[in-house]
C-alpha cells in the first residue's frame, strides 16, 4: 500500500510536468515544421536576398532559443526567423527590414546584423559611429546610410546633429567662414531630416532643411491608406513619438503638426547638386543656388531620383512615378510597370477602384522581389478577372491613349490612359563619389 501511495505522490508531482513537457514537444515541432515551410516557399519563389540590414546567424553559437523569433516585430503576421533543424534560420529574407531586435534579445550573440549577401552586394556610404563620413564635415544618417526604418531614422537624425555640435565646437574659432555660412545644412525632411532639424533649433543651431519632394519623406509617398509600421522614438522639442502602426496619412498629418508647432521652416522643391569641401568649409550646390556651411547632414532617403525607361512618349502627362491615392485611376485603362512590392501595392490598390482595367507588366518571368502578401493579392485579382499580368514584357512607346508592349508572342498595342512606372529610383552614388564620400559595397558585412 505504501509503494502505491508513494506511486501515486509521483503521478501528482509529475504528471503536470509531462503535460507542459510534451505541450513544449508539440509547439516546438510546429514551429520548426512552419518555419521549414516558409523557407522552401522563399526558395521555390526566389525570395533568398534580403533588401536591406538583416540578421546571420552564428550556427555554432546559437541555442535554438526562439527568443529571436519572438522578439521579430513583423512576427506573428511574418515569420522572418524561424527555426531549422534546431537553429536559428533566416527563413524570409525578403520580409526583413531590419529591425534588429533579434540582435538585441539573443542571449548566446550568435545575430550579426548585415549589409548585403554573397552573391548580392549593396552600396553604402561608409559612415563612422558618429555619423560622420570620410569628408571633413558631411555627415549622413537615416535610410541612405542604410538604415531605413522611421524608429532608427528619427533616432540617427538626431543623434547626428549632437555629433555635428561637437564637430562644430571643436574647430578654430577664427574661422572667417563662421561669419556667413550656417552652422549646418540639412539635406532631407524625412523622418531622420525633421528630427535633425529639431535638434539644430533645440541647439541653436544656424540651419536650413531643403527637400527635393514632400515635407515627411518616403513615407509621404506612400499610397492612401497604407499602414506605416514604426516604434517609439523621442524628437527634440516634442518628447517622445508614441506611434506604433498607424496609416500614411496619420503620420504625414503628425508630421505636419510637429511643423506648424515648432516653426519648422523646409524649402521645398530645391534638389541637391553638388558638394564641394575645402577643409575649410563646405560649398554646397541647390537647384536654388549655393550654401556655404561649416557642416552638412545629408538626410534623403535611399529611393533617389525615379528610375526612368527612357522610351518614347515618357513625358506625356499620363505618365508618372509614384502613386499618392489609387482613386484618381477610377475609370481609367492603367498600366502599372515593376516587379517590387511596392508596383504590385500600386497595381492592386489601383485595380479594387471602381471600374478600372489594370495591367501589371514586369520584364522578368516571376515577381521575385516582391512579398508574399502582395504575390497573393497579384494572384488572388487576377483569378478575380480585375487584374491582368504581363510577363517577360516591357514598354516600347507611349502615346496619348496606347501603350505599345513588347511582350513573348512579340509587339502588342494596348489602349491606356494612364501609365504608373514603379521601377525604383537611381541612387545618389555618383554625386557622393564626385563629392569624395567613400561608397563601400556590402557583401553580407556590417
Amino acid at each position: 500500500m505504501e509503494l502505491l501511495a508513494s506511486y501515486a505522490n509521483y503521478l501528482i508531482y509529475f504528471a503536470p510536468l509531462a503535460a507542459l513537457f510534451l505541450w513544449a514537444t508539440g509547439r516546438r515541432g510546429r514551429l520548426e515544421a512552419a518555419s521549414v515551410a516558409t523557407f522552401d516557399e522563399s526558395v521555390a519563389a526566389g525570395l533568398t536576398q534580403p533588401a536591406s540590414l538583416h540578421p546571420v546567424v552564428d550556427t555554432s553559437r546559437c541555442i535554438g532559443c526562439e527568443s529571436c523569433v519572438h522578439a521579430c516585430p513583423e512576427f506573428p503576421a511574418h515569420q522572418v526567423l524561424g527555426i531549422v533543424e534546431g537553429k536559428a534560420h533566416l527563413v524570409s529574407p525578403t520580409d526583413c527590414i531590419g529591425h534588429g531586435a533579434c540582435q538585441k534579445v539573443c542571449p548566446t550573440g550568435a545575430i550579426s546584423l548585415v549589409f548585403g549577401t554573397a552573391e548580392r552586394g549593396v552600396d553604402i556610404p561608409a559612415v563612422n559611429s558618429d555619423f560622420s563620413t570620410n569628408v571633413p564635415g558631411v555627415f549622413i544618417a537615416g535610410e541612405l546610410g542604410g538604415m531605413g526604418l522611421i524608429k532608427n531614422a528619427i533616432e540617427q537624425g538626431r543623434q547626428a546633429v549632437e555629433s555635428i555640435n561637437s564637430y562644430l565646437q571643436s574647430l578654430p574659432k577664427n574661422q572667417p567662414e563662421k561669419q556667413d555660412a550656417l552652422d549646418v545644412l540639412i539635406v532631407g525632411a524625412g523622418p531622420a531630416g525633421i528630427a535633425a532639424t529639431l535638434g539644430a533649433m533645440e541647439a541653436g543651431l544656424s540651419h536650413r532643411t531643403i527637400e527635393q519632394h514632400a515635407f515627411g519623406g518616403t513615407p509621404a509617398n506612400f499610397p492612401r491608406g497604407k499602414i506605416v509600421m514604426t516604434s517609439p522614438a523621442v524628437l527634440p522639442l516634442i518628447g517622445q513619438v508614441k506611434f506604433r502602426e498607424t496609416t500614411k496619412e496619420k503620420l504625414v498629418g503628425f508630421w505636419e503638426q510637429v511643423r506648424v508647432e515648432t516653426g519648422m521652416s523646409v524649402s521645398y522643391g530645391e534638389r541637391l547638386l553638388g558638394i564641394e569641401s575645402d577643409g575649410q568649409g563646405i560649398a554646397v550646390t541647390t537647384s536654388n543656388g549655393t550654401y556655404r556651411t561649416r557642416s552638412l547632414l545629408l538626410a534623403i532617403g535611399r529611393r533617389g531620383t525615379p528610375r526612368k525607361l527612357d522610351v518614347v512618349g515618357e513625358d506625356l502627362a499620363k505618365v508618372s512615378y509614384s502613386l499618392l491615392d489609387p482613386a484618381e485611376y477610377s475609370g481609367q485603362r492603367v498600366l502599372v510597370v515593376g516587379g517590387g512590392d511596392s508596383a504590385l501595392e500600386a497595381a492592386t490598390s489601383i485595380a479594387r477602384e471602381q471600374d478600372t482595367e489594370v495591367a501589371l507588366a514586369y520584364r522578368s518571368k516571376a515577381f521575385t522581389r516582391a512579398k508574399k502578401k502582395n504575390r497573393q493579392a497579384v494572384e488572388r485579382l487576377v483569378s478575380e478577372q480585375k487584374l491582368s499580368v504581363l510577363l517577360e514584357s516591357e514598354v516600347q512607346k507611349i502615346e496619348p491613349e496606347a501603350v505599345t508592349m513588347s511582350t513573348p508572342e512579340g509587339s502588342r498595342t494596348f489602349a491606356n490612359d494612364a501609365v504608373l512606372i514603379c521601377a525604383g529610383g537611381i541612387l545618389p552614388d555618383g554625386l557622393l563619389r564626385e563629392s569624395g564620400i567613400t561608397i563601400e559595397t556590402k557583401y553580407g558585412t556590417a
